[in-house]
C-alpha cells in the first residue's frame, strides 16, 4: 500500500518554473514506478513523466519533453517534477501515481492517486 500527497504547486506566469513534491508512505517506495498526470478543465488525465524504480528508465509525453524534469529520493520516500518554461497549455491539476512495474502511459495501469496540486499558469 502507497499513500501519496503533491505539493508544490500554485501560480505561475508563463515561462516561469515550478516544482512539484510527492512524498509517498510506505515501506516498498523504492519497488514503484512512480509517474505524474495531469488534467486540465473539461479534458481527461494525461500522462506527463514517469521513473521507473531505480531512476534508470524516464519517459517524458511529447509536450514536456526538454523542459519538464522527473526525478525521485528513494532514501526519503520523494518524487519530484520540476517544470521549466511553464506555459498557459501547462494549466492543469498534476497527480502523482505509483505502479509496481515497467512504465505504462494509460491511467488506468496505476494503482495509487494522490490527491492532486493545482498548478495554474498565466500569460
Amino acid at each position: 500500500q502507497v499513500q501519496l500527497v503533491e505539493s508544490g504547486g500554485g501560480l505561475v506566469q508563463a515561462g516561469g518554473s515550478l516544482r512539484l513534491s510527492c512524498a509517498a508512505s510506505g515501506r516498498t517506495f523504492s519497488a514503484y514506478t512512480m509517474g505524474w498526470f495531469r488534467q486540465a478543465p473539461e479534458k481527461g488525465r494525461e500522462f506527463v513523466a514517469a521513473i521507473s524504480w531505480s531512476g534508470d528508465s524516464i519517459s517524458y509525453a511529447d509536450s514536456v519533453e526538454g523542459r519538464f524534469t522527473i526525478s525521485r529520493d528513494n532514501a526519503e520516500n520523494m518524487v519530484y517534477l520540476q517544470m521549466n518554461s511553464l506555459q498557459p497549455e501547462d494549466t492543469a491539476v498534476y497527480y502523482c501515481a505509483a505502479r509496481l512495474g515497467l512504465v505504462v502511459l494509460a491511467t488506468n495501469g496505476w494503482n495509487y492517486w494522490g490527491q492532486g496540486t493545482q498548478v495554474t499558469v498565466s500569460s
